[in-house]
């Protein structure tokens, strides 16, 4: 081989590495940080840490590990890709059910368990930083015990200071997230090592059989600490939602050839640890450590959860804007903090929500082991969505045969739904405020979908046909004038009502009038030549389709410009934006229920992102037609195509 061929060869390799280092810090933060109290709250069940005991619960997490996320995701899940893309929308998206036998039931069905699963992982978006700064923080009392008091106060700065900086977006600091994780993950390994050296009988817990005895042994008591052993998976669904930022095969690098060995290593080590030692261990990650390198190993355990937090507000930055695209929540300002990289935003609503939230958790909750009673409940519920949805991929994607499918999926939902069961009787200890704020997520989701689809329906009735239309323009020869008028409007619909309002009280039009649909399509991005559809019409009117994927920001004014490629060559200076504002009316006569549903989603149009800011429309080309219109009795049959609203 010559020098450049050996050049040449190098450089996917080189590419695969680098961006194997990246997952490290935006991938694997949350999962990577588990070992710092996983084991603890194993432990802190008034299960005596015994030789068999320990072993048995070691057996327990290797297996979990091996199971859940080195098959499961590493090898299933993460091969369904939405075109790179990945998280439980994305997934959504790909199925298309209603392309298949029994969409007409199962597409609603499998759309609310994807807003169940969407909202708890919003949810996750709060627990994982308050868990993991607040678990590193409280390394404070191994080192200095008389410290304990400022554990809570250096916990709130840090997380006040991780909030603050989202709105500069992470780019610079960002290249310091794979490096930093990559030495965590290694310092692990390396104490991890350390103590098994001293104790290598603890590598025994890779028999499957410990595990086994010890659910056999322990009866109830197993059951409680299976929902501790599931702290060691919490991040393999935030794993399959940050798929698009890398990739599949450099996070399946990144975990085979360093985290799951370095987690293992550690757990193991940590095991290794409380069976040698003759006192009481009652932090045994940090404990690991010598005296002389704890406060080091407590800056690195900061840093490391700092990062593990930014990677979840991230992943739910983009898991919220797939919902806006999709229409399952309402509009939030989105800002780009990277010309670059599509993937790196910032929602300022939901970044000051998560902020609040997640320090009032804090300061409710006092401790990391408070929080580790909430923090399965949410991935646990989601994880078993997760897994229903992949048989049917698994099934209409890849077309495996239907034993296959079962047998694989079975095996993955028995465990999801043994975690489940384990993390339900934790619900009283502190998961209910999970699952009450899932709940309250879920139906404000549900209900921006229903009142959303409710209100197209009910704009379609008061709308003419364009035939109708014409033909009113051409018998009353209505005034036209200089310049192009651009009217949105709902796919499928005719002349919208702001048309026909203007036109009632101007008597006049603009000499081109284009009326422009934005659709989001179940794909991420869309290549250029499928954005833009324009249909010419009768008397200067264009019919403009604007596409999207559901991971794009919508642009108007810049696709109004790229629409010139296609026959519509229109002044962007001459060019006036009408924009329906509707006003709604709830009936009194409404049943109860629906009239609660439609005052909800009332206050949620109301306090949405204006339709000028969201499509970057510049304010002084936005004309606002009010609109009144009265709420239905019934909602009409929803379209559950994403993109369709």
């Amino acid at each position: 081989m010559t020098a450049s061929a050996a050049a040449s060869a190098s450089k996917p390799m080189r590419r695969l590495g680098l961006l194997s280092v990246g997952a490290l810090g935006v991938v694997y933060g949350d999962i990577g940080t588990s070992p710092i109290y996983a084991l603890r709250e194993c432990l802190a069940h008034g299960v005596a840490p015994t030789h068999d005991n320990v072993l048995g619960i070691l057996s327990l997490i290797f297996w979990t590990l091996t199971v859940l996320v080195s098959i499961e995701y590493q090898m299933f899940v993460l091969r369904a890709d939405n075109r790179g893309e990945g998280g439980i929308l994305a997934l959504l998206a790909l199925l298309r059910p209603e392309r298949h036998r029994g969409g007409v039931w199962l597409g609603p069905l499998l759309q609310k368990l994807a807003v169940l699963g969407a909202a708890l992982m919003l949810c996750d978006g709060v627990l994982t930083p308050a868990i993991s700064v607040l678990s590193a923080v409280e390394g404070l009392e191994v080192a200095a015990p008389q410290l304990e008091p400022l554990v809570l106060p250096i916990t709130v700065g840090i997380l006040l200071a991780l909030f603050r900086i989202q709105r500069g977006g992470t780019g610079r600091i960002g290249v310091w997230f794979g490096p930093i994780t990559a030495v965590w993950f290694l310092v692990m390994a390396v104490l991890g090592t350390a103590a098994i050296f001293r104790y290598p009988g603890v590598l025994a817990a890779l028999n499957p059989a410990y595990g086994a005895a010890f659910l056999y042994h322990e009866g109830w008591a197993a059951v409680r600490i299976l929902g501790s052993v599931f702290l060691v998976v919490t991040g393999a669904e935030a794993l399959y939602a940050d798929l698009g930022h890398f990739g599949r095969k450099p996070i399946q690098y990144a975990w085979f050839a360093l985290v799951f060995p370095a987690l293992l290593l550690c757990y193991f080590g940590q095991g290794a640890l409380i069976l040698s030692s003759p006192v009481e261990i009652k932090q045994p990650f940090f404990e690991l450590a010598p005296q002389w390198a704890l406060y080091p190993l407590i800056a690195l355990a900061t840093a490391a959860t700092v990062i593990a937090s930014q990677a979840v507000i991230s992943a739910a930055f983009s898991l919220t804007r797939q919902a806006i695209q999709m229409g399952v929540i309402p509009r939030m300002q989105v800002v780009q903090t990277s010309a670059i990289r599509g993937g790196q935003i910032y929602i300022p609503a939901l970044n000051t929500l998560l902020m609040l939230v997640t320090l009032v958790v804090v300061l409710w909750a006092g401790s990391s082991a408070a929080l580790a009673n909430a923090y399965g409940v949410a991935i646990s519920t989601t994880m078993i969505i997760t897994t229903s949805m992949l048989f049917l991929a698994m099934r209409w994607r890849w077309r495996m045969h239907l034993l296959l499918a079962l047998l694989a999926t079975g095996l993955f939902l028995a465990a999801d739904v043994s975690f489940f069961a384990a993390n339900m009787l934790r619900v009283p200890a502190g998961g209910w405020m999970v699952l009450a704020a899932a709940a309250l997520l879920y139906a404000m989701m549900s209900t921006w979908n229903w009142g959303r689809t409710n209100l197209i329906g009910m704009l379609r009735t008061e709308t003419v046909s364009l035939p109708t239309l014409f033909s009113r323009l051409a018998r009353e020869r209505v005034a036209r004038v200089p310049g192009t008028a651009v009217f949105m409007t709902a796919p499928k619909l005719g002349a919208p009502p702001a048309l026909q309002h203007h036109l009632r009280h101007s008597h006049a039009l603009h000499e081109r009038v284009v009326l422009l649909t934005v659709e989001i399509k179940d794909t991420p991005r869309l290549p250029p030549d499928e954005q833009l559809q324009v249909e010419p019409l009768e008397q200067g009117f264009y019919r403009l389709f604007v596409r999207y994927g559901f991971a794009e920001s919508p642009d108007l004014p810049r696709a109004m410009a790229l629409a010139a490629g296609h026959g519509l060559a229109v002044d962007p200076a001459d060019t006036t934006y009408f924009i329906g504002r509707e006003t709604l009316i709830v009936p009194p006569d409404m049943p109860w229920f629906n009239r609660m549903r439609e005052r909800l989603y009332v206050f949620m149009f109301r306090n949405a992102l204006r339709a000028t800011d969201f499509y970057r429309i510049p304010p002084r080309q936005a004309v606002e037609i009010g609109l009144w219109v009265e709420a239905a009795l019934k909602a009409p049959e929803r379209d559950t195509r994403p993109g369709n609203r």
